[in-house]
């Protein structure tokens, strides 16, 4: 069986990472001793024995749903967002404070990947009403990178998932030198997801149970508030915009 719990696994947050999925396999009585931290996300993912990994919303809706249960939704207590939905942060270096989302047309823009709900499709929904795309397309491989390719002037601005955002701030000292521009419109949080064999309530039960048993300390580190179950109708009604290939050739073409 494939246990992974990726997306949040800063080398700080490990300790409480670990302890949450040992409290997670007791209360299943089942499970592999430790997480998998070398697999690739998608072999987890689509794995005919994975027992649990966590995804993000945009593979889920454009290429999992089906495939795979969803087995629960992450609550982190985000602010401005209703339970078990987060948001991106849009950021830039501090010289652009005060300034609004659309001085940033036509600019360049970094982003983790073309799959991203956050890092991708997120911004580009931001910017659909104000009729503006980006300039330069940066890829970057992860929110991380593409903080500091903002600060390190290889991008203006960037769309970071809000709780990624509040840990670079806890740890990454660059952060110092950038400024939120806007934050997104909520959408469901990164999902638990299961293989389709597998019994997702007594999954869910252990989820619950895990973090009901998980220290003080521990769920402070992770920012995890509760897990909900939100239905994958909810994780598809949100669209999803051209991905960066499209926009590149639309740029190109003028």
């Amino acid at each position: 069986m494939i246990a992974t719990l990726p997306m949040y696994d800063r080398p700080e947050m490990r300790a409480a990472t670990n302890a949450f999925w040992a409290e997670i396999r007791a209360a299943l009585g089942r499970g592999p001793q430790d997480l998998d931290r070398e697999i690739d996300k998608w072999e987890a993912w689509t794995a005919p024995d994975l027992l649990l990994a966590q995804s993000c919303g945009l593979p889920f809706r454009t290429r999992l749903y089906g495939k795979v249960q969803l087995v629960a939704t992450p609550d982190y207590g985000l602010p401005g967002c209703p339970a078990g939905y987060y948001n991106s942060v849009i950021i830039a270096r501090k010289d652009h404070t005060g300034e609004d989302l659309q001085s940033f047309s036509g600019q360049r823009l970094a982003y983790n990947e073309a799959l991203s709900q956050s890092g991708w499709a997120a911004p580009m929904m931001h910017m659909r009403p104000h009729n503006m795309l980006p300039g330069e397309l940066v890829e970057t491989g992860g929110h991380r990178e593409s903080a500091a390719a903002v600060a390190e002037d290889r991008a203006d601005f960037a769309a970071i998932d809000a709780l990624t955002w509040q840990f670079l701030c806890d740890y990454e000292e660059f952060t110092v030198g950038l400024v939120e521009i806007e934050r997104t419109e909520p959408t469901p949080a990164l999902p638990y997801i299961t293989a389709k064999s597998e019994d997702g309530a007594a999954i869910f039960a252990a989820l619950e149970t895990a973090l009901a048993a998980l220290s003080a300390e521990h769920r402070k580190t992770l920012q995890l508030k509760s897990v909900l179950r939100l239905e994958p109708s909810d994780y598809l009604a949100f669209p999803t915009p051209p991905g960066p290939t499209l926009i590149k050739d639309r740029l190109e073409r003028g």
